[in-house]
Parts: structure tokens; C-alpha cells; sequence
């Protein structure tokens, strides 16, 4: 909107002055006045009637991208990280990962069973793990599978394909040790199974310590109950460990005197070394960081000041700093912390950049609460090689052409 400007008074001026002076004014005050939208914008009649259950805007187009190069059934989808705001994904954009569809399972008849190495076998129904002591955490989960495809140089085209096997919720339930507690664990049990009433029966084995230090038993997650995807009407939510141990549709947990060594912690799940080795049990999700906006996919519109924003999390605790880089690795920028920043959730953070237009590559590197630093892609295949299809937590740059356009920088 451009403001009628009053014109200046001469020596000498005379009463014209000041009505051309009042008339400048009160155009000035009717352009501020005046509507920003038009006529035909604004409804005219009533709207919508409320609803049971409430639907976003059908102008809003987020969804989760569906499957990959190997699972062309989509037996997973990607959360859509750049068209999400703050620290908590909406359940209905919460990432997947399912080994065999999802069960249909009622919450007024499904148990969860405790037993093995316990003074006393237990058998809950939901009702009665909602009388227990209830406690409510924001906790990510990332599937170790995630960024995978960086791996052998098959770059995801954006951060939805490359970093979406990521999300944050509030997640509700009970302690796992509220109720192994009741169950009596006996001195021997040392490890856990956790087995899901899936068609896969997806089962993980855990360390005592671990489960009886902060996993829970959710029923609820971002304040209703967990949605069928995300395991209804349990799951166990282990806190900064790897997806797969987050077991959904969860109906029992034997504890043991060692670990099960189930397909999905033996021939699945594991990182293949170049030596022949393997790395098992790798539980801790290492700390990673990924810039959102821009992002691959986008395009700039021309030299000026952009927000650089994005996500960083730490299967070691919190975070404690992300800095970026805009000149492709050669400075380094401590970034801001949007609040809050949670232990064992995704951290917010943005940097704001003024691009001169010309060709650069940006990224982010995290550093954790324990002194560890993200590493750059070249750093982690020293140490892994190309065999490993998981735990990638390596710097993602992106590379911002003289045009505008945003791809992968790998």
C-alpha cells in the first residue's frame, strides 16, 4: 500500500495549503482503513457446522510420502518435516513403518502379558493400565533406517525422502517399571522381549536397566488415543533408541536371562561392517541434525534475507548446540534454540541468512549434551563403509544454485 504523502507548505503559504494538506490527510486515513481483502474473499453466508471430530483446512496439502525403491507397497512413509512447525509432528503425519500391515485390534479385549523370569505372571487389560500412575513425555522416534539411501550416493531428492523416518510426539501411558515392579522381576532377568500382536510379531529385546530407567507403555499419544498406525492400543516408546525396539501393538513383554536374539535384532537391524563384522544391539540413535527450510525441492526467489530453520535430536540426552554453514563447510554459525529444548525430542533450531545470490551449499552440525559432534558423511564411511544401511546420522548439505533452486548436496 503506498501512502498519500502531504505537501510541503511554502513560505508564505495561504489557507489552499491547508486544504490540500486535509484532503492528502484523509485520503492517507482512508488507505488505512481500507479493506486488504475484496468483497468476493470474504464469506457471505454461514459456514461449516461443527463437527465430531475436527479435519484441517482443505487448502493445506501435507501429507507423509508413501514407500521406497524397496518397499513399493508402501509399508512406510516419510513425515513431511518441512511443512511442520515447532517440535511436535501431528499424529496424522507421524512416519510408518510397518513389516505386515496394520492389525485391527479392539482395545476392550486386548492384554498385555508379563511374565518369564517374574514372582508373579500378570495379565492387564487397557482399562487397567489407565488406573495405574499415568505420565506424559515428548520423545522422537527415528527408525535407524532413516537417511539410508545417503548411504551408496541414491540421494533423496528432499529432506522428506532423505530425513522423514523421523517424528516427535507427547506420548501417555505408564513406566514399564511401574509394572514389572508388581510382576516381581526376579534377580536373573536381565533382558526383555518385547513382541507385537502384528501378522510379523515384530519383537525387540531390551536391557533391563533400560527398561526400568524411562521406557513406557503408551496409549495415548499428542493427547488422544495412539492411532492405529502407531500401534493402537499400545506401544512401547523407548526413548532415544532406534525405531524398530519401539514395538507397536504391543501384548507382551517376557523378561529374561539374555537377550532373544530375534530376526529383527540378528539378520535385521544390524550394520554390516567391511570387515565382515557386524554391529549389533546398536540401540542409541546418535545425534543428528537436518536444515528443513530451505530444503531440497524448493526454489529461492532471488538474493535477500532467508530464515534458515530445522530440526536437530540426541539419542544421548539433549541438545546443547547446531551450528550452520553457508559457505559450504569453510565458517560456522552458532544457530538459536527455539524453547523448548527436551531432553530425548527434536530441537527447533533457525539462523537467519542473507544469500548474495550466488551458488553455496548449507547444512547444520549438531553437537549433544555429551560432547559429541555430528560427523560429515566422508568421516562415517571411514569408519562403517557402504555396507551399513543404518544409523546414517551424517551432516545433510544442500546445495542452493545461482537460480534459487535448493537440491542434495551429497
Amino acid at each position: 500500500m503506498t501512502t498519500p504523502t502531504i505537501p510541503a507548505r511554502k513560505p508564505g503559504g495561504s489557507r489552499r495549503w491547508f486544504l490540500r494538506a486535509g484532503t492528502s490527510f484523509a485520503a492517507a486515513l482512508a488507505a488505512l482503513r481500507a479493506p486488504t481483502s475484496s468483497a468476493a474473499d470474504l464469506p457471505g453466508s454461514l459456514g461449516a457446522p461443527v463437527s465430531g471430530y475436527g479435519s484441517r483446512s482443505r487448502f493445506e496439502r501435507a501429507l507423509r510420502a508413501l514407500g521406497n525403491a524397496r518397499t513399493p507397497r508402501s509399508t512406510v512413509s516419510y513425515a513431511p518435516l518441512r511443512d511442520t512447525f515447532g517440535i511436535v509432528t501431528p499424529s496424522s503425519l507421524h512416519f510408518e513403518r510397518h513389516h505386515a500391515g496394520v492389525p485391527e485390534l479392539d482395545s476392550a479385549t486386548h492384554t498385555l502379558t508379563v511374565h518369564g523370569l517374574v514372582d508373579r505372571p500378570l495379565v492387564f487389560s487397557i482399562d487397567e493400565l489407565k488406573r495405574l500412575p499415568s505420565v506424559s513425555r515428548f520423545f522422537f522416534i527415528e527408525c535407524s533406517g532413516n537417511t539410508s539411501s545417503e548411504w551408496t550416493g541414491a540421494n533423496a531428492p528432499d529432506v522428506q525422502r532423505s530425513h522423514g523416518l523421523t517424528s516427535c510426539s507427547e506420548w501417555t501411558g505408564v513406566w514399564l517399571s511401574t509394572i514389572l515392579r508388581q510382576s516381581g522381576a526376579q534377580p536373573g532377568a536381565t533382558w526383555i522381549v518385547a513382541e507385537g500382536a502384528d501378522a510379523a510379531r515384530v519383537a525387540r529385546s531390551l536391557p533391563m536397566d533400560k527398561a526400568m530407567k524411562d521406557v513406557l507403555v503408551a496409549y495415548a499419544q499428542n493427547g488422544e488415543p495412539l492411532r492405529p498406525e502407531q500401534g493402537y492400543p499400545l506401544r512401547l516408546i523407548v526413548p532415544g533408541v532406534e525405531g524398530i525396539a519401539n514395538v507397536k501393538w504391543l501384548h507382551r513383554v517376557k523378561l529374561v536371562d539374555r537377550p532373544a536374539m530375534t530376526r529383527w535384532e540378528t539378520s535385521k537391524y544390524t550394520d554390516l561392517l567391511p570387515d565382515g563384522t557386524s554391529r549389533i544391539f546398536t540401540f542409541e540413535m546418535d545425534a543428528k541434525s537436518v536444515i528443513t527450510r530451505p530444503s531440497g525441492g524448493e526454489t529461492l526467489p532471488g538474493a535477500g534475507v532467508y530464515e534458515i530453520s530445522g530440526l536437530a535430536w540426541t539419542g544421548r540426552g539433549a541438545v546443547a548446540r547446531v551450528d550452520i554453514t553457508t559457505d559450504g563447510g569453510r565458517t560456522w554459525n552458532p544457530a538459536e534454540l527455539q524453547a523448548p529444548v527436551l531432553p530425548l525430542a527434536h530441537t527447533r533450531f533457525r539462523w537467519s541468512w542473507r544469500w548474495d545470490g550466488g551458488e553455496t551449499l548449507i547444512a547444520s552440525r549438531v553437537t549433544d549434551e555429551t560432547g559429541y559432534v555430528q560427523p560429515t558423511l566422508i568421516d562415517l564411511l571411514k569408519a562403517r563403509g557402504r555396507f551399513s544401511g543404518y544409523h546414517n546420522n551424517a551432516i545433510q548439505p544442500w546445495k542452493v544454485t545461482a537460480a534459487g533452486v535448493v537440491t542434495n548436496g551429497l
